[in-house]
């Protein structure tokens, strides 16, 4: 009934609103009625507009979400409904609101045309209707009457047909979009008339022809992308008169001829794209008349002849992409003048001549010289030795005539992400330093003439996805220490010269998807384990000399003949070859014989009768024996509890004489030792544990201690506290085991576990740089952290956490003194996933024991009903950061006063000082463009609802965005 009446009251105003527009002047409800039928007109899945009441005599009351009036005439002069969730038709309420300045309906699910009469209200001057799902042809109707209006966006939708020419007679028009549409037909002769135009975007459209004339009438364009359409012919002049013109994007069109002459006259332009068209000739040397271009994309068209030498003029620039053209000659050595060059694409010409120094400037991040041609240098990378590569980021060479070795001077590329030197004539072995490569995702040099083994140190590039190493003279093993490289998607070998067996540590790649080994020497079996490689796509061991059965399950079940062809020893269904049955062979046994002999044969100068034993002989014997040991162990037992005799001192000590295997078993003396690298030796460094000398701190699972193994290396052992830990050791072996296989550079490495039922150790990694909190807060004199390695510590301390997270690992006690520090600055978080050896996670347990540090607690913490997620951590993270950026303590103690961190930076920042807040010592020697986003980020982690706090990945793009922000659009004033 109650919804019933509701329906009457609206049919009730339709009626109203038929009636009312026909009065001669409008009653003061208007704006509620008009609001009122535009809402019946369209759905509101999420309710957003339930404050609009029809029982309200005026939608200005501050009530109705979305809407803004003048506060002198109580009129409707602005609608924002923008991400609404909106659905249905725009209808006509909205033409009721007659002093509505504003509109938008922006990214919504609106459907159906657009009305003709839609833009007649006198005094609207913003339509924003962009990304929806609008369809259909605009009438030409639509602005004929539009004398007021500035801003029109109806980007991202499907409207179709010509663009009215109608669109010219808005003569204040300041920005036009209508890009991202189906629009088609010719460019509309109108818009050029435009002569208060600003920005005109037209891209992603079928649009069609040649450009128009008139261009120059629009002395205000800013900015104009036609981009993505389907024009053609040559671009006129015109563009020179338009001197305000800062950005012009003509890509992926089909324009021909040369560059418009006048483009020299544009000195504010900063963006200029001819991309994907065919245009030919040579680029002019007027070019380098363009001062302002930061951005140059001429890439894949038909431009001839030597790049021009006046590029060195551009020292503004920031990106140059020259690609795909027919550009002949060397790099202009110029080019070393534009210093804030970033990406330099070259690729795919017909270059020739030195590879210039410049190449490896210290700020560029990007740099593609493929396919260059006759390349005379004798060492692609020689030039690193001269130069400190920080920041390039993307490294291809790939197709050139480059000779000579990969030298060890390939470390210096410490943020590299991408080196391609694939098809080059590369000889010499592939050096140790490429373990070095810890950001390196993508590693390609295929297609030399490398020789000598894989090197073991391959395992420190713990971050590729892709290793191709396929068409070289490579030896020797495939390391074990590729198991390290866990986010390897791709790995190809082929066509090398590679023996010995498939390491089982393939297997624990777990998200390989293509795999190619084929064409080497390979030998025998297969690892089982392989078949757990679930996101298998491809795994090619064709043409090696393989042996046993094909690994049983998963992707191998339905491996192509193709891919294990050319193997003669294997068998399986897949190279339709049965393995032979495998029978036990029975135990020979020679009670007679005195010569020491080898089990299962005979002496050479026996004469008695082997004696066979049959299968349940066997197993009447195993029971018996069975049986012995139990009563004897039963026995040992009761004699040891009788003893009394405490076991802790025995658990722990490790004296010289002590040997370790990799699984031992547990027992009260010894324990059970595992180290995950299969290499356990304790035998040195055991003293540690009882020496005070050696311990590095306690927390609250319990004290660490430093050790050195025999081999002279470090390690961190981590006595934990025993009280409220798992009493079970499957439990407490399971949880430990999953840690150890969380590997990330920013994470510092579980190494191996020790298990007595009285006794766990955990075995870390040793960082020898110390703890955040100690280069923070117990610093000395000019002994501190610059801002570039706070800056690192905080996005390598969000990658790590980032990592847990993306691994269902929650860290819940993320704190200052849980980041180490390497001895290159690098941070590498501890402590990760204890609270998983409790019992319970029961809230009250973890603030007791692991949030020990007052003011990296999450609130949620003391709330029963919240859930406890990763949130947790994010919150930490935030104070973590405001501990860094300001180098005070999360709480601080002052004589009659207590200083909470967030709340001071967050009182700082609502008074415009933030920048009071930055620790002292950094004053002057910090970019307050990277300084004060992060705080600010900082202060959204440490939100009190764990809804509004962004995800530890999102942080991370965050980081990477304010490290190298992207560029802005200059907006409509």
């Amino acid at each position: 009934m109650r919804a019933l009446f509701s329906t009457m009251r609206v049919c009730v105003f339709l009626a109203w609103f038929c009636v009312a527009a026909t009065a001669v002047s409008p009653s003061l409800n208007d704006d509620v009625l008009g609001l009122i039928v535009f809402k019946a007109d369209i759905g509101d899945p999420k309710g957003k507009l339930a404050s609009w009441n029809e029982d309200d005599e005026s939608a200005c009351g501050g009530g109705w979400v979305g809407v803004k009036c003048n506060p002198r005439s109580n009129r409707v002069v602005e609608v924002n409904l923008d991400g609404f969730s909106l659905s249905g038709r725009i209808g006509r309420g909205l033409q009721r609101l007659q002093f509505l300045r504003k509109l938008s309906l922006a990214n919504n699910n609106l459907t159906g045309g657009i009305n003709p009469n839609f833009a007649r209200i006198d005094n609207l001057r913003v339509i924003d209707l962009s990304g929806n799902s609008l369809s259909g042809e605009l009438s030409e109707d639509v602005f004929r009457q539009c004398g007021s209006l500035r801003t029109l966006s109806l980007a991202r939708n499907r409207l179709s047909g010509t663009i009215p020419s109608t669109l010219g007679a808005c003569a204040a028009l300041a920005a036009v979009d209508l890009s991202s549409n189906q629009f088609s037909g010719s460019l509309p002769s109108g818009v050029w008339s435009l002569s208060a135009l600003r920005s005109l975007d037209l891209s992603d459209n079928l649009l069609e022809g040649e450009f128009p004339k008139g261009v120059g009438a629009m002395k205000n364009l800013r900015s104009v992308s036609v981009a993505r359409n389907r024009l053609t012919g040559s671009v006129r002049d015109g563009f020179g008169s338009c001197l305000l013109l800062r950005s012009i994007d003509l890509g992926d069109n089909s324009f021909s001829g040369g560059i418009p002459g006048d483009f020299k006259e544009l000195a504010l332009c900063g963006y200029l794209s001819l991309r994907g068209n065919a245009f030919s000739g040579e680029v002019p040397e007027w070019i380098g008349e363009m001062r302002a271009l930061e951005t140059l994309d001429l890439s894949n068209n038909g431009f001839t002849g030597q790049m021009p030498k006046s590029i060195g003029n551009l020292q503004s620039l920031k990106m140059l992409n020259f690609s795909g053209n027919g550009f002949t000659g060397s790099l202009p050595e110029s080019m070393a003048n534009c210093t804030k060059l970033l990406t330099l694409d070259v690729s795919r010409n017909s270059l020739s001549g030195w590879l210039p120094l410049w190449i490896f400037k210290p700020d560029l991040d990007k740099v593609l010289v493929s396919e260059k041609g006759s390349g005379r240098v004798k060492s692609p990378l020689l030039a690193l030795a001269e130069v400190s590569v920080q920041s390039l980021q993307v490294l291809d060479l790939s197709h050139n005539a480059f000779s000579g070795e990969i030298t060890d001077s390939v470390a210096a590329l410490c943020s590299l992400r991408v080196l391609n030197l694939a098809n080059n004539s590369l000889r010499g072995p592939i050096p140790a330093a490429v373990g070095e490569l810890k950001t390196c995702s993508s590693l390609d040099l295929s297609y030399n003439k490398l020789n000598g083994s894989i090197p073991w140190e391959i395992g420190g590039a713990i971050s590729l996805k892709e290793l191709i190493l396929e068409r070289n003279f490579l030896i020797g093993k495939i390391p074990t220490s590729i198991e390290n490289c866990s986010m390897l998607t791709t790995l190809i070998l082929s066509q090398n010269r590679l023996s010995g067996p498939i390491p089982a540590a393939v297997a624990k790649l777990t998200i390989l998807q293509t795999v190619d080994l084929s064409f080497n020497n390979l030998t025998g079996t297969l690892p089982k384990q392989l078949a757990n490689l679930a996101n298998l796509l491809s795994f090619n061991l064709s043409h090696n000399n393989l042996q046993g059965e094909l690994p049983a399950g998963g992707f191998f079940n339905t491996i192509a003949p193709s891919s294990v062809s050319s193997n003669p020893s294997l068998c399986g269904s897949a190279v339709n070859r049965s393995c032979p049955a495998v029978m036990p062979k029975p135990i020979v046994l020679n009670p007679n014989t005195s010569t020491d002999t080898g089990p299962g044969t005979l002496p050479s100068n026996s004469g008695h009768k082997r004696i066979i034993l049959s299968i349940s002989a066997i197993i009447a014997i195993g029971a018996a024996a069975v049986i012995v040991i139990g009563v004897i162990s039963i026995t040992v037992l009761n004699l040891r509890v009788r003893s009394n005799t405490s076991r802790d001192a025995a658990a722990i000590t490790f004296s010289a004489g002590d040997e370790f295997s990799h699984s031992q078993t547990t027992d009260a003396n010894s324990g059970k030792l595992v180290m995950f690298s299969g290499e356990p030796d304790f035998s040195s460094g055991a003293h540690a544990l009882l020496n005070k000398d050696c311990e590095l701190g306690r927390g609250g699972f319990g004290a660490v201690y430093q050790t050195v193994l025999r081999d002279g290396h470090s390690v961190a052992i981590k006595k934990l506290t025993v009280s409220s830990l798992v009493k079970s050791q499957e439990d407490f072996e399971r949880e430990v085991k999953k840690l150890g296989k969380i590997k990330h550079q920013n994470l510092v490495e579980l190494e191996g576990y020790y298990w007595t039922p009285s006794l766990q150790l955990l075995i870390y990694e040793f960082v020898s740089g110390g703890s955040l909190y100690k280069h923070l807060h117990e610093g000395s004199g000019g002994n501190f952290l610059s801002w570039n390695e706070r800056f690192n510590v905080i996005l390598g301390t969000a990658k790590a956490l980032a990592h847990l997270h993306h691994s269902n690992i929650i860290h819940y006690n993320i704190k200052s003194t849980n980041v180490l520090l390497d001895s290159y600055g690098e941070p590498k978080v501890g402590d990760f996933g204890l609270a998983r050896l409790l019992p319970m996670l029961d809230r009250y347990v973890l603030s007791s024991k692991i949030q020990s540090a007052l003011g990296y607690m999450a609130p949620e913490f003391a709330c029963k009903t919240v859930k406890i997620t990763e949130k947790c951590d994010v919150y930490g993270f935030g104070i973590l950061v405001l501990e860094i950026v300001t180098g005070k303590r999360p709480v601080e103690y002052m004589e009659d006063d207590v200083v909470v961190l967030c709340d001071m930076v967050r009182g700082a920042l609502e008074e415009g000082r933030v920048e009071e807040c930055i620790d002292e010592r950094l004053q002057g020697k910090f970019p307050a463009e990277e300084a004060i986003p992060v705080m600010k980020l900082g202060l959204i982690c440490t939100s009190q609802v764990p809804s509004n706090r962004p995800d530890m990945g999102e942080v991370v793009n965050i980081l990477e965005l304010i490290r190298c922000p992207s560029e802005g659009q200059e907006e409509l004033g």
